[in-house]
């Protein structure tokens, strides 16, 4: 079909190349810190020895790729360490005890946030999505959350092309079945739906499995097809299931999308009174990102009932319910004076998001969204992965990567020490700003 090839080419470009997906080490034995070789019996009811997680030890320390980053691989450990230490966590996935299976794909998960390893990932693809696809059949919700994590790190760092959509082939019939298993974990669910819509994203090259993506994610959080369980009022699988739903729509051809929006957008704010603060925000967001995609296919388009929604979402940006916690009604109301905002004056309040150098504009509900699902996959390593990553610089439209030579890059980056020093003085300035503030002679005014 014509349009799909144009809406690939849109989104796509800075593709990974045509390389091989070779399988990295045997499937059947695991390499142990000695070098020696023993087998494994994948998935035993037992947990493993004692020996056996000492064995883990030596290999996972998933934080520390989380939370230092590329900074700590380059100064404490050349590539090829960083391969080994890799290495061992592939050989772990299969491991007896799934304490030491979630460890080796949470390090798994954070290096591939942290880091662009195109090549090592190319020569073990098959052997990582096997893993991954074992733990989401049998592991149990820590174990398949971690996996789906790990999956989505996966797609972003192969980028459009024929090797993510291998790995979707694999892992989408998985990821389908665990979403819409009802005896499945709540969390579980949650983190499926959000991979599956990532993944989709990234790798969806046939636009009739684009649509049946859609038609699997409109069933969690409409009310029609929600379990009481489930219902929009409580739990974060209808949030997730929402925001990837609406995370596929900015990809989707013209005419279907129209087709939905004519389907669903009447839907919407019926999910504004929810109980859940998250859903209540989801939903706004959700609206002001259909008015926007709808707005650029029709500049006269206008909600039937606009006047109800307006004050709707003027309600909802000025709630003061008692009820409610602080900081839900801080953020909803915040959310909300934009997303009424965008209905009213067609308007959005620009960021800007630093990375190194560089800035980036998000001036659009769409930008925003995307933005947002792929910092909430990559965490901290979002800022890297925009400098470096070809396939996320050519969604956000920042051309390709910036090179920088060593002597430039050395006067950028900042010491842990000089880090440390920065974050304690910051500190310091807040909880004095603060303890001004509960002065009891102080005149704050009224907050809330």
């Amino acid at each position: 079909m014509p349009k799909s090839k144009k809406r690939n080419t849109a989104h796509r470009g800075g593709g990974s190349g045509g390389g091989g997906g070779g399988s990295g080490a045997d499937a059947g034995t695991a390499t142990t810190a000695g070098g020696q070789h023993r087998n494994i019996q994948p998935f035993s009811d037992e947990d493993a020895s004692i020996e056996t997680m000492s064995h883990c030890s030596g290999y996972s320390d998933p934080s520390s790729f989380a939370e230092d980053g590329p900074e700590v691989l380059d100064e404490e450990g050349t590539q090829e360490d960083l391969e080994y230490k890799l290495k061992g966590f592939i050989d772990l996935t299969l491991d007896k005890s799934a304490k030491t299976r979630q460890a080796a794909l949470e390090g798994l998960r954070g290096a591939l946030a942290s880091k662009l390893l195109s090549e090592f990932l190319l020569e073990r693809r098959m052997t990582l999505t096997d893993s991954i696809e074992r733990c989401l059949k049998k592991g149990k919700s820590d174990e398949q959350r971690a996996a789906a994590a790990l999956a989505s790190v996966l797609c972003v760092q192969l980028g459009p092309g024929i090797e993510s959509e291998e790995v979707l082939k694999t892992l989408g019939p998985v990821l389908k079945k665990i979403i819409c298993d009802g005896a499945a974990s709540t969390q579980a669910r949650q983190t499926c739906a959000t991979c599956f819509g990532v993944c989709c994203f990234i790798a969806t090259d046939d636009i009739s499995e684009l649509y049946a993506a859609l038609d699997c994610l409109e069933g969690l959080f409409s009310r029609a097809g929600l379990k009481d369980k489930d219902a929009a009022g409580g739990g974060g699988l209808p949030v997730s299931a929402l925001l990837a739903w609406a995370l596929l729509l900015t990809i989707c051809p013209a005419c279907e999308l129209k087709k939905r929006l004519e389907t669903h957008f009447h839907k919407l704010p019926g999910l504004l009174s929810a109980d859940d603060v998250n859903m209540r925000i989801a939903a706004g967001e959700t609206l002001a990102l259909l008015l926007e995609l709808a707005q650029g296919m029709d500049s006269d388009f206008l909600y039937e009932d606009m006047e109800s929604l307006t004050e709707m979402l003027r309600a909802l940006a000025t709630d003061g319910n008692k009820h409610r916690a602080k900081v839900d009604k801080r953020k909803q109301r915040s959310v909300f004076r934009d997303v009424l905002r965008a209905v009213e004056d067609r308007d959005f309040p620009t960021e800007t998001v630093k990375f190194g150098p560089e800035r980036m504009y998000i001036d659009c509900w769409v930008k925003k969204h995307t933005y947002d699902t792929f910092k909430e996959v990559l965490g901290s390593g979002m800022q890297y992965h925009l400098q470096s990553n070809e396939f996320l610089r050519h969604v956000f439209e920042l051309g390709p990567p910036v090179m920088l030579d060593a002597a430039t890059l050395k006067t950028m980056k900042i010491s842990r020490f000089e880090r440390h020093l920065y974050n304690s003085a910051a500190f310091k300035a807040r909880t004095k700003a603060r303890s001004k503030c509960r002065d009891k002679r102080a005149d704050v005014g009224e907050f809330f």
